[in-house]
């Protein structure tokens, strides 16, 4: 309860930071860690990808580049033996909208894992779950026709709207790892959000202590899943 309190009290910021017009001083950096694919080589001769889609959590908003959870994945990725590039595509500001409209290019290349990390903005703007689900049902389904593996991130709405919608949001991550059959990582900040010290002084951006314990929750569900090299 106390970690809802302090959502609430730092929602108005997050607005700010996070759903701002993208003319914004501090959203208008493109993320460092975000790349398209290099159109000139076959996907088949490129070393296969995770592409994490999402907003500023994902950028890595006021964090270094080698800081953002991506770039952390990356690390343990190459530790663990696992020859996988990351893509950094995190936008800040980005809606499940905004994902859904990027998603073609964000795929190019040889993707074999989409992390799908959208929705606090949704919340944030009050904007209706049936569209996050909508949006969310149709990245999952574009990314399964190309044969992509996909893990779906949760978030949870910070109660401003009501019980009820914040009721809903959650079910929206939920029932769609349920009926589309997706791993799922229950919630992105699990242990970070409302937790002042592993936050930005915006109260919503993690610190890069924070960013470590995403990525730790992203990797919970992630690892298990990911292909090991023949022995």
């Amino acid at each position: 309860m106390r970690s809802w309190i302090a959502l609430v009290l730092s929602a108005s910021l997050w607005l700010c930071a996070a759903c701002g017009p993208r003319d914004d001083a501090q959203l208008s950096s493109p993320p460092a860690a975000a790349a398209p694919a290099p159109a000139a080589s076959p996907a088949s001769s490129s070393p296969p990808r995770i592409v994490f889609l999402g907003d500023s959590l994902t950028a890595g908003l006021g964090l270094s580049a080698d800081q953002a959870y991506p770039s952390l994945l990356q690390q343990r990725l190459k530790e663990e033996g696992l020859p996988y590039e990351v893509v950094n595509a995190g936008v800040s500001g980005d809606t499940s909208a905004g994902g859904l409209s990027r998603l073609d290019w964000s795929l190019e290349g040889n993707v074999k894992v989409l992390v799908v990390a959208l929705g606090g903005n949704d919340a944030l703007r009050g904007l209706p779950t049936e569209e996050l689900k909508k949006n969310l049902a149709e990245i999952i389904r574009r990314a399964r026709a190309r044969h992509i593996t996909v893990v779906l991130a949760g978030m949870e709405a910070p109660p401003n709207y009501g019980r009820d919608y914040a009721v809903a949001f959650h079910h929206v991550y939920t029932s769609l790892a349920a009926e589309c059959h997706v791993p799922l990582v229950p919630f992105l900040l699990q242990g970070v959000g409302g937790v002042a010290r592993l936050n930005q002084r915006d109260g919503i951006h993690p610190t890069a202590e924070g960013a470590r314990i995403l990525a730790d929750n992203v990797w919970s569900t992630l690892g298990p899943i990911v292909e090991r090299p023949s022995s």
